[in-house]
């Protein structure tokens, strides 16, 4: 009896054990920073350590050393398009970010190898996408919580890159292309539809049994602005007037195609169209 009763105290124990987690909260939490500044997207991923009374630059921080720019792994930093660094130019991607902070100026580092805990133990120059170095800020006020933040957004082109702890602050100027996108978007549209955008729309109607007159219509107006080379624009072509019921006219328009594709050594068009013209002679 007593040996069933320890097994059964033991079993329950486990039980308990299994089912039970002692939850903390994280010493350096992590936090992340989604900012849309025009029509550049812009992501940080980083951790927030605290100043907890200890004296922050130039001791826990050294200066003129490598600092992973916050706790845990490094800051992770991602654009989707193009932007200028203190008037540099950085690609759109994804990278590690990285700094040397010294009391007067910091060197602001984008690594193109992001999978990194801390700093990287070998630095590899030709991972370096961009350095830019800007000089700090005193603060009267003590900002306890290591902080990054994307401040100053003006007129959806420009943004403030802010990096705050203790008494020190560092801003990185960053320039977007919001001005050359949206002209570049505002001069295609007001040209109006191109080649492939009367292609795309007519093989969606015809696919999707829509008004067959339109897509005909798109049709024609992509082959007369692309011009015989584009075979497969012909094949849409003979295939709309096929489903038209205009066969004879399908039968020459898919000749046209054959001719282009044989042109263009596209063995699968030339196929798949004396197939459509062998189909559509026997109606």
């Amino acid at each position: 009896m007593k040996k069933l009763f320890l097994a059964l105290s033991v079993s329950g124990l486990l039980a308990i054990g299994a089912q039970s987690q002692v939850k903390t909260p994280q010493p350096s939490p992590s936090a992340t920073v989604e900012q849309t500044v025009g029509l550049t997207n812009i992501t940080i991923e980083y951790s927030r350590p605290g100043v907890k009374g200890r004296k922050i630059f130039g001791e826990l921080v050294p200066y003129g050393e490598m600092w992973r720019t916050g706790a845990n792994k490094a800051v992770q930093f991602s654009i989707d398009t193009p932007v200028e660094i203190e008037g540099k130019q950085l690609s759109a991607g994804h990278y590690a970010l990285f700094t040397v902070p010294n009391k007067d100026n910091w060197d602001i580092i984008f690594y193109e190898e992001t999978e990194i805990w801390g700093t990287p133990e070998n630095w590899v120059d030709s991972l370096e996408a961009l350095r830019v170095n800007v000089k700090t800020k005193a603060l009267k006020e003590t900002v306890e919580t290591f902080t990054i933040s994307i401040d100053n957004i003006v007129k959806g082109e420009t943004a403030d890159l802010s990096f705050s702890w203790e008494n020190t602050k560092v801003t990185v100027k960053i320039k977007t292309p919001t001005s050359e996108i949206t002209m570049s978007s505002i001069e295609k549209t007001m040209a109006g539809p191109d080649a492939n955008d009367y292609y795309r729309s007519a093989t969606y109607f015809y696919e999707t049994d829509q008004d067959l007159e339109k897509a005909y219509g798109w049709i024609q107006k992509a082959v007369e602005l692309r011009g015989e080379e584009a075979f497969w624009y012909l094949r849409m072509q003979s295939l709309i007037e096929a489903k038209m019921g205009k066969t004879d006219k399908a039968i020459i328009t898919a000749k046209r195609s054959m001719a282009s594709a044989k042109e263009a050594g596209n063995e699968d068009y030339v196929r798949m169209n004396q197939a459509s013209i062998d189909e559509w002679t026997k109606k």
